[in-house]
């Protein structure tokens, strides 16, 4: 299969070609030519913004959701299968893509590569098609588009760089900072980069290999006739007849007045918005406002642009030697006339007064955009819309003490702390003292880590249960058993509805937890986060020395848009959480418990012990993270935090239920420990992917960690092996990626993007309070 990329750049021309091949569709698809449907139905603009750099923020990927990273990254797995099945649902002999913003927008290396390894799955003959035309014609038009857009500043800008010796690099320094949130756009502020198209064909070429790059012209007399149906076979290879056009009338460019009148009103209303950051103008308004100043006249003269002609003129000599596409007829400039100045305005016009009109407007649309649950960000994807029910959950949500904010005080957990001192990790005589219990499946790429953070913080041993692992993770636990450093237990016999809660009845029978001094049931994604002292178990005791079980409440961390596999360590790669006063779901304020041994209950469940022994009240007290006694609340049963309760001051458990989004498919794919019938779709991502807030503290641990997890990984064995279950999980990672269901999946979590008021009330809706 052929692919053909038509990459504009110049819109006028792209849309006139993208209009007829729309209409033709279904007569090239007889031909064994596919015109692509899944990355835009006419201007393949999903395409562009899948492959543009992350940082380059540009109007369409911002008006359309996909600023983010994040989503960028998932919109471009989309589009990627998306592709793939339509490619194999047709089994095309050509691809044709097209799209204007891949000539006029992508300016980087790594753009035109990442775009290139999108397309070489499905075939390596790929050729790249541009239509162009004289540089100051394409000038003229792309002046006025980028004038409608946004633009303030006039052609002075590009006429003052024809004496620039390199064009393209001297334009794109011309660019501002891109400013989103007040309207400003590199791309729509900056010179014309294209127009030294020399330097285009070099660029794609870089990329895409030499020769790769078509260039040609179009006869402006027949091309909104039947001469474009011509240009189509031509430009794409397209042996037989695909039918016939009709006619339609080139649009009018518009007036150099109205273009006057639009530049002075963006600059108004770019310095109203930076003077007042509340304000937000929407994209469709802003056109409304320019289009409410429309002046009719006479368009710009591109004679007026001769300047731009004559930089130009040795290239367009060097590229009519090099395509047969081009014809000099058709690239001849236009004869010069008085070089350019800009239009007058007419009647008076003063953009301040124009602006002042628009003030109510302005702000309507600001309090809409700002206030209006429906409305939420207007920069918006659909995937991340809420569905009704959660809008009336939102709506119920305004105004009540549900509402997630970070108002609670304490630590600035924003703020990097200096590290911990170091606390060396010694094994005690007495091995029963400090115990951690836990149950294991396809951990392997985060036991080490996890064993090592709470090694260092003052835990002495560890029994952990492991069943049905695939990864390794048993081997690992079985290293370091053999190691002395923690207990492992065969869990694969278990029975019951739970292997965890077959784990802890029969871990009452094991002497080092009966006779533990303290002891907590953990998971290998929770951490012990004491924000006290010296970040110890010793400075967690001396703070609440009455204290007989500790509340460890869940501070939930979710993917922070990353969304591959690595090896380091957790705790540094998520600070993305649940803000501080997070009530609902009422899962965010689960705690584990932290019990001065287990005489006084009977029973150890997951969350706490249960089946308090009679006569046994008077020497129980229960604290929260802040050390504030809460032993009404949960002496007989509970596992939640209430208002009344919650407190994190001295020590919190943070609980990575997520990690990257690769290994949450890893974890769909694997099923729970404590529940197997039930699987862990969309709906847990919405649940446990939290931001609106930060917590840096527990990066206090860092330096002691790493030197712990380098103590124990100088054991050959054991680096080896948790080197391989690094490399089982990455391979894992990558078949689930590939598989259709999971997949989609991945791409559904990885474009959500919700504020914390949004994943409250989605949560909600879900009725996932059980």
């Amino acid at each position: 299969m052929r692919i053909f990329v038509h990459i504009g750049p110049e819109a006028r021309t792209s849309a006139r070609l993208q209009q007829v091949m729309d209409a033709k569709r279904r007569q090239m698809a007889k031909r064994g030519v596919l015109y692509a449907r899944s990355p835009g139905a006419r201007n393949h603009t999903r395409l562009f913004m899948a492959v543009s750099d992350p940082q380059a923020v540009d109007a369409l990927r911002w008006g359309r959701g996909f600023a983010d990273p994040a989503r960028q990254a998932a919109l471009r797995d989309e589009v990627a299968a998306q592709l793939r099945g339509e490619v194999e649902a047709a089994r095309p002999e050509v691809l044709i893509l097209s799209a204007h913003q891949l000539g006029s927008a992508l300016t980087s290396r790594s753009e035109l590569t990442r775009l290139r390894a999108l397309l070489a799955p499905l075939s390596e003959d790929i050729t790249i098609v541009a239509h162009v035309d004289a540089p100051a014609r394409m000038l003229a038009a792309q002046y006025a588009a980028q004038v409608l857009e946004g633009r303030r500043r006039g052609l002075e800008l590009e006429l003052g760089l024809a004496g620039a010796t390199d064009w393209w690099q001297a334009a794109l320094d011309s660019r501002p900072a891109a400013a989103p949130e007040r309207g400003l756009f590199p791309e729509t502020q900056g010179a014309v980069h294209w127009l030294d198209l020399a330097r285009l064909q070099r660029g794609w070429e870089a990329a895409f290999g030499p020769g790769a790059v078509r260039l040609r012209s179009l006869d402006p007399a027949t091309f909104h006739g039947a001469g474009v149906i011509d240009e189509i076979r031509a430009a794409f290879e397209i042996a037989p007849a695909i039918g016939k056009v009709a006619p339609t009338e080139p649009p009018r460019p518009p007036s150099a007045a109205w273009l006057s009148r639009c530049r002075r009103l963006n600059d108004v209303l770019l310095r109203y918005l930076a003077a007042e950051p509340a304000q937000q103008i929407p994209r469709p308004l802003w056109r409304r406002l320019l289009g409410e100043i429309k002046l009719d006249g006479a368009p710009l003269d591109p004679g007026a642009l001769d300047a731009v002609s004559r930089r130009f003129a040795a290239d367009i000599e060097g590229l009519l030697a090099q395509h047969p596409g081009l014809s000099r007829d058709h690239l001849r400039p236009d004869p010069a006339t008085t070089a350019w100045q800009e239009a007058d305005p007419g009647f008076g016009f003063r953009a301040t007064q124009y602006l002042m009109a628009f003030r109510w407007r302005i702000a309507q649309a600001s309090k809409e955009a700002t206030s209006d649950p429906k409305i939420a960000t207007q920069y918006t994807d659909i995937s991340s819309k809420l569905p009704d029910s959660a809008q009336r959950k939102l709506a119920a949500l305004q105004g009540s003490p549900w509402v997630p904010h970070n108002r609670l005080g304490g630590l600035d957990e924003t703020a990097p702390q200096a590290p911990y001192s170091a606390t060396p990790a010694t094994a005690t005589p007495d091995r029963g003292q400090r115990v951690i219990l836990g149950c294991m499946k396809n951990e392997a790429p985060y036991v080490v880590e996890w064993i090592a953070y709470h090694r260092v913080i003052g835990f002495d041993d560890f029994l952990i249960y492991s069943n049905g692992c695939e990864d390794g993770t048993e081997l690992i636990l079985g290293r370091l058993d053999q190691l002395g450093i923690l207990r492992h237990r065969d869990n694969n016999g278990w029975s019951g509805n739970s292997p965890q809660q077959h784990a802890l009845d029969g871990a009452l029978d094991e002497p080092m937890i009966r006779d533990a001094a303290w002891l907590l049931h953990s998971d290998v994604d929770e951490f012990v986060n004491i924000r006290c002292g010296n970040g110890t178990l010793d400075d967690l005791f001396a703070a609440a020395p009455d204290a007989t079980h500790f509340a460890l409440t869940w501070r939930l961390f979710g993917s922070g848009g990353i969304r591959e596999l690595s090896d380091a360590p957790v705790i540094a790669q998520f600070s993305d959480c649940a803000p501080r006063y997070c009530p609902k779901p009422h899962t965010n304020w689960g705690f584990k418990t932290l019990m001065r041994g287990v005489a006084p209950y009977g029973k150890l469940s997951c969350h706490r012990p249960n089946k308090l022994h009679q006569d046994t009240e008077n020497v129980i007290k229960w604290s929260n993270g802040s050390g504030q006694d809460m032993t009404g609340e949960v002496l007989g049963n509970g596992w939640r935090n209430s208002r009344r309760s919650i407190g994190y001051d001295l020590v919190q458990l943070n609980h990575y239920a997520l990690r990257s989004a690769e290994s949450f498919l890893i974890k769909r794919q694997r099923g729970r420990a404590l529940h197997v019938d039930r699987q862990i779709g969309l709906n847990y991502w919405i649940r446990m992917d939290w931001s609106g807030a930060r917590d840096l503290t527990i990066q206090r641990n860092l330096p002691r960690l790493r030197a712990e997890m380098a103590r124990l990984l100088r054991d050959p064995e054991l680096a080896r092996l948790h080197a391989d279950g690094m490399a089982w999980h990455r391979a894992r990672a990558a078949e689930l990626r590939a598989d259709r269901e999971f997949g989609k999946l991945f791409r559904e979590a990885t474009a959500l993007s919700l504020t914390p008021e949004e994943r409250v009330a989605w949560a909600l809706s879900l009725d996932m309070e059980s």
